[in-house]
């Protein structure tokens, strides 16, 4: 019985990417953000709950992918194609981001070198980046959301390492990196609640890419 608990995980965080994608076409945008959240949860109860239970198996982490392109690759994707058609004829180019994000996840599964580090953006952190936008208290044009879209899926395929909150020992030494993101991501929430979404993902990106060009200077 306890080897099928993640899989119910994994199917519970496909279940809200599908419902988050059927708001999001009704044009509940802020909908989508907390079927995003929502979905995050699972996604990483499901992975807890396999090495927890010592029930990893080929099966789970297919399914897990299917179910990360839906919620953290289809439902941005339609996320940023309503809000585009609002405002643009190049409403299609959001589709992009479905398209790397499973390019993203098809690497992700096949390259063993991203246990302690990501390369590019991890589908659920662009997901939660695009969705948060709506908590943004100045409007956003057209040329802006193209961007974005354009910009969110070069991160996804991107080969910069990005971190990854797996901690060896609880020290500051060795952890400098995730210490500073979580403190950091800890300030913004307090300040700024909610509307600290949107800047989230981007301080995470930048605290990554100067940890990066750090140690490759080294």
């Amino acid at each position: 019985m306890k080897k099928h608990i993640p899989n119910l995980l994994t199917c519970l965080n496909l279940a809200i990417g599908c419902v988050g994608i059927y708001y999001t076409l009704q044009g509940d945008g802020l909908e989508a953000f907390y079927f995003v959240i929502a979905a995050g949860l699972f996604d990483f109860l499901d992975g807890f709950a396999a090495r927890m239970l010592k029930v990893q198996s080929e099966i789970g982490k297919q399914l897990d992918s299917l179910s990360d392109l839906v919620s953290f690759g289809l439902l941005p994707s339609f996320f940023m194609l309503q809000w585009l058609q609002e405002s643009s004829a190049y409403f299609w180019v959001a589709i992009i981001i479905a398209i790397f994000s499973a390019i993203r996840l098809a690497v992700f599964n096949l390259d063993e070198s991203q246990s302690d580090s990501f390369k590019g953006l991890p589908t659920p952190a662009n997901a939660i980046m695009l969705t948060s936008l709506i908590f943004l208290p100045f409007e956003i044009y057209e040329y802006t959301l193209i961007s974005i879209c354009i910009f969110s899926a070069i991160m996804l395929v991107s080969p910069i390492r990005l971190i990854a909150l797996k901690f060896s020992s609880s020290g500051w030494k060795g952890n400098e990196e995730r210490w500073i993101l979580i403190i950091g991501i800890l300030i913004l929430l307090a300040v700024f609640r909610w509307t600290s979404f949107p800047y989230i993902i981007p301080f995470y990106i930048m605290v990554s890419v100067i940890s990066y060009v750090a140690r490759s200077a080294r």
